[in-house]
């Protein structure tokens, strides 16, 4: 007899065959058209009004010898999202390819500019490889953090640096809508309103979209429904939902109603091929174990072949745990 209910849930989704599983052999765009709408929906995409334009300077600066600008961002009604634009050291006003930076479960998107706040700040740093805008930075792009919802100056706890997920994942269930999807929804409209306020130094030609475990996972979801970025590079976020949020406790932004009856993750990727991407994963990672991140990516590359495009899906496999892993893959980014 079993008395646990958690038990019975892991039954139910590794029995599951998802709905939308492309047999290869359905026609490939109208399969796309329907896996997107499903997923807009899924994710609670359909629930948010889109509103006017609005960008607020918040603050510019000389930040260790970088240009720094400090931005508010509407993306829907009464809800700004706070953002940071980093520029090369010596930057001289030139047209730029953007590289967007997503945190995961940090303290906020500060750490992507390398500024400590929070005393566990340090080991995201020192371990983990979270300072996107840097990494992005001098490598030659403008790098552009988003804080996402739950985190940071954005719901996060400013005063320990800890997340604040659990709440309002909860009761954007309560809307119809999914936190995840909110910060997808966040990622597309500062995009719309930073291309325009800037568009005379940014270009998203050769333009990159990097996140982190559950910036990773944001990352991943924009690729699904978002065409404009280059590369999208999906950090220690990739696995199959049985092996991560199934068998392992998560924060609850990484649970979406109804997911496993019609896509794992690598089913998604009929919405993302024959886009560039780069998945990083680590092998010890506790989080996102890797062999339920190698089946998945065995999934993604099938879907890539069949769209002739295996060179523009890469499965970055680094020894260690949960980190990004900078120098591997940059290492990728960069070769195009």
């Amino acid at each position: 007899m079993n008395f646990l209910p958690n038990e019975i849930h892991k039954k139910i989704i590794k029995n599951t065959i998802p709905s939308m599983r492309w047999d290869f052999k359905s026609d490939f765009s109208a399969h796309k058209k329907n896996c997107k709408e499903k997923l807009v929906q899924l994710l609670g995409i359909n629930e948010i009004i889109e509103t006017d334009k609005d960008v607020k300077i918040l603050k510019e600066e000389t930040l260790n010898g970088q240009r720094y600008v400090k931005l508010a961002v509407k993306t829907e009604e009464d809800y700004y999202a706070n953002c940071h634009l980093l520029f090369p050291k010596n930057y001289s006003g030139e047209r730029l390819p953007l590289c967007v930076c997503l945190q995961g479960h940090v303290s906020g998107a500060h750490l992507g500019l390398g500024i400590e706040k929070f005393p566990y700040d340090n080991v995201y740093l020192q371990n983990e490889g979270v300072d996107f805008c840097i990494q992005a930075t001098n490598r030659g792009y403008i790098a552009l953090a988003i804080e996402q919802r739950g985190f940071g100056e954005n719901g996060g706890d400013t005063k320990t640096g800890g997340t604040n997920c659990l709440h309002p994942a909860l009761t954007a269930i309560l809307t119809g809508r999914t936190l995840v999807g909110e910060r997808v929804w966040d990622v597309q409209r500062v995009l719309d309103s930073v291309l325009e306020q800037f568009s005379d130094i940014v270009t998203m030609e050769n333009s990159v979209l990097v996140g982190m475990s559950g910036g990773g996972t944001a990352t991943y979801y924009v690729a699904c429904l978002n065409d404009r970025f280059d590369t999208y590079v999906p950090g220690v976020a990739l696995c199959s939902f049985y092996d991560s949020i199934a068998e392992i406790s998560h924060c609850a932004c990484n649970y979406v109603p109804n997911m496993t009856k019609h896509f794992d993750m690598g089913d998604l990727a009929v919405l993302i091929a024959p886009k560039r991407l780069i998945v990083v994963s680590g092998t010890e990672d506790k989080w996102f174990p890797i062999d339920g991140a190698k089946r998945e990516f065995e999934r993604i590359k099938k879907i890539y072949e069949a769209q002739n495009a295996t060179d523009k899906c890469i499965h970055v496999i680094c020894k260690g745990g949960h980190s990004f892993y900078p120098n591997e893959a940059w290492q990728e980014i960069q070769k195009h």
